[in-house]
């Protein structure tokens, strides 16, 4: 039993990859940033990506009608602590044009991805308002705060899931459980990887790198080169040995001295990407890609749980 779904604010394959691993098939993948769009496309050349902006995409969203799950990670800055928190007065929110696509589309699920502080008290009203669109639409919603590390992501990463189903699928659908076991310290992640080129503080490095990362920061274009986050985040990193002012085009030498950086893939594969999953573009691009994705594990294993509860109404329906 194949399952469809349209993802918008795709970013670079997150949440798709996620999506993908827990068995739907893309029917599109809607994203604005040209750099985010050229990586989807070198990984998976067969998948429909459009380029466009989804207010506009939005004209045309009935095309989709009757997929299984509407998905997407809709902008951060409008609901995080480290803005300005404006929330629907901001013009990067997005809530209210994925509504107006579910409405056209009228997926059989919906499954959206945001930051902690949409779970503020000043957004108590905008959140009981939004359920109340998704339930005049015929859907019963729910939210719930995950962290990446509980679902084998090396990273103190907490996110807003919101999932919506349809009033006669709801009673299925029930959220993942955490792993049983720890996720997998830096120094393990990364080992190898700081090895690469030979580096003889590798081992050393990776046995006192022995705690899980703080969040991945993307940052903004209007931000500068690429860095692992403000001044309290670098000073975490540097409690596991990691130089967090600059991203390094590529591993440490033999005979390195100091601590060392990281790579974009390293990122990436405290991300959750799997090492295939090639980023393109200069390192700053490739960087904030990999630092504003939804992590593939976490994506997986919720979409995995809707996945269950379409496929058990559908067998529902068949055996009825």
């Amino acid at each position: 039993m194949a399952l469809t779904s349209l993802e918008v604010c795709a970013g670079a394959g997150g949440q798709a990859l996620g999506l993908e691993a827990a068995g739907f098939d893309h029917t599109a993948l809607v994203e604005i940033d040209k750099h985010c769009c050229a990586t989807l496309r070198h990984n998976r050349p067969a998948w429909r990506v459009l380029e466009e902006d989804m207010v506009l995409f939005k004209e045309r969203a009935s095309e989709f009608k009757g997929i299984d799950l509407f998905a997407g990670g809709l902008p951060c800055p409008p609901f995080s602590v480290a803005g300005k928190q404006l929330g629907e007065r901001d013009e990067r929110n997005l809530f209210n044009d994925a509504i107006d696509i579910i409405a056209d589309a009228q997926p059989r699920a919906v499954m959206i991805e945001n930051v902690r502080g949409f779970l503020g008290a000043v957004f108590h009203d905008y959140r009981e308002r939004l359920k109340s669109q998704l339930d005049k639409l015929g859907y019963r919603t729910d939210w719930r705060l995950l962290n990446a590390s509980d679902f084998g992501v090396p990273q103190l990463r907490p996110r807003v899931v919101i999932v919506a189903m349809r009033h006669d699928r709801a009673d299925l659908f029930d959220w993942p459980e955490p792993n049983p076991h720890n996720p997998p310290t830096v120094g393990e992640t990364l080992r190898d990887l700081m090895a690469a080129r030979g580096w003889r503080g590798a081992e050393d490095w990776a046995l006192k790198a022995d705690e899980i990362a703080p969040t991945i920061v993307g940052g903004s274009k209007k931000h500068g080169g690429p860095d692992l986050g403000p001044t309290r985040a670098r000073a975490a990193w540097a409690t596991l040995g990691v130089e967090g002012r600059t991203i390094a085009p590529e591993a440490p030498d033999p005979f390195h001295n100091g601590m060392p950086r990281l790579t974009v893939p390293m990122v990436a594969r405290i991300q959750g990407f799997p090492d295939d999953w090639h980023f393109t573009g200069a390192k700053t691009n490739a960087y904030r890609q990999v630092g504003n994705a939804f992590p593939p594990p976490v994506a997986q294993a919720v979409s995995a749980q809707i996945a269950r509860a379409l496929r058990k109404r559908m067998l529902h329906s068949i055996s009825g």
